[in-house]
């Protein structure tokens, strides 16, 4: 069993690419200066340009959340407390440790995710926990996606590293540094031939203002939709693609840690669990329309990203305070960084993805 993460070293090496560049780090508290290092330097990210990964499978997938009593005793005790953000997405739960959860209780998180979309909770011990009792939680929701070129941590190539600081900013670079907005809508890893579906994020280090994420209802914005509309968008389906992802790492000598994939995935899915239908295209990751010119995809995608990102009305903020966890449906929503604080700060977090199953289309 590995140590916990109050036991690890206060020193760790970061491999970037080939191994060639090496940055030591030790362990603080304080999260300013940045040259003070990460308060949970195990998991500072991790590249091995060597790392390799075999083809993803197919696998059966039952999701936790058709298990779950309705009334989530296990979960919503009369200790919990819990808050709307919004009518269509967003809650945040007080008084429920994620840790101590039974397997009823996990049921229930996922019954809860479905529902809410996202769910923000306050004051866990989650990331004191260690990691494979990290890696046990997420697995009960199924297997964790590895990332094929992101940041991991070393040994561990279940977690996804999100990790920014004065002197490293990767997604900055990914994303490109000429734009006005610094907003980008996506799904994670949607171009998987079975994408995530309950996923957990939390938070190491984080700015004292700012640093949140946003999230849409990818339900309530195909609701939004005429029915007319609606007909025309059914038996639709979107390219969603990894290669631009792997070739972006591959030019800078970062890990393709197994080759990219591009999967055809339906414009609107139904959830396994509630049965809610759900637009599934993002900015992230689709290319094209299958079937369509390319004027035409370009139209009615374009048309489709807009309305999913100037839809305040169907959008919620998740904050973070020191023991946030953030556990979200990727297949209800798209989400975005809001990377709204100086450079000079860093914010270090984690997430884990357990994929779900093959989209059903509406």
């Amino acid at each position: 069993m590995a140590p916990s993460v109050a036991e690890l070293a206060s020193n760790v090496t970061d491999q970037v690419t080939n191994g060639t560049a090496k940055l030591s780090l030790k362990e603080t508290k304080q999260q300013e200066p940045v040259q003070k290092g990460p308060s949970y330097p195990f998991y500072y990210p991790y590249f091995d340009a060597s790392e390799k990964f075999p083809p993803t499978e197919l696998f059966e997938h039952t999701d936790p959340g058709s298990r779950a009593d309705p009334k989530k005793p296990h979960l919503l005790t009369p200790e919990t407390k819990t808050r709307d953000l919004s009518p269509y997405l967003g809650t945040e739960v007080k008084g429920v440790q994620i840790s101590q959860l039974s397997k009823e209780g996990l049921d229930e998180l996922a019954l809860l995710v479905a529902e809410r979309k996202v769910v923000v909770f306050r004051d866990q011990d989650f990331k004191d926990i260690g990691p494979e009792r990290q890696i046990e939680i997420a697995n009960h929701f199924g297997p964790i996606q590895r990332h094929p070129t992101s940041g991991n941590v070393k040994g561990y190539p279940e977690f996804h590293v999100v990790y920014r600081d004065a002197e490293h900013d990767r997604f900055r670079e990914y994303l490109g540094a000429n734009r006005a907005n610094k907003t980008s809508w996506h799904s994670d890893v949607s171009y998987e031939k079975q994408p995530p579906g309950t996923t957990f994020f939390f938070v190491l280090d984080q700015p004292d203002v700012g640093g949140d994420t946003l999230f849409a209802s990818q339900v309530e914005a195909y609701n939004r939709l005429s029915d007319e509309f609606k007909k025309r968008l059914e038996g639709l389906r979107a390219l969603h693609s990894a290669v631009a992802q792997a070739e972006h790492s591959r030019n800078r000598g970062g890990p393709v840690r197994r080759e990219p994939v591009e999967t055809e995935h339906p414009i609107v899915r139904q959830h396994p669990v509630t049965g809610e239908k759900a637009l599934y295209v993002n900015q992230g990751f689709v290319r094209h329309i299958v079937g369509f010119k390319d004027e035409e995809s370009e139209y009615l995608l374009k048309f489709l990203f807009d309305h999913i990102a100037k839809g305040a009305d169907f959008i919620v903020r998740a904050t973070y305070e020191p023991g946030t966890v953030v556990v979200w449906d990727n297949r209800l929503t798209v989400h975005s960084a809001v990377p709204d604080f100086g450079k000079e700060i860093r914010r270090h977090a984690v997430r884990l993805t357990p994929q779900a199953e093959v989209p059903i289309p509406a």
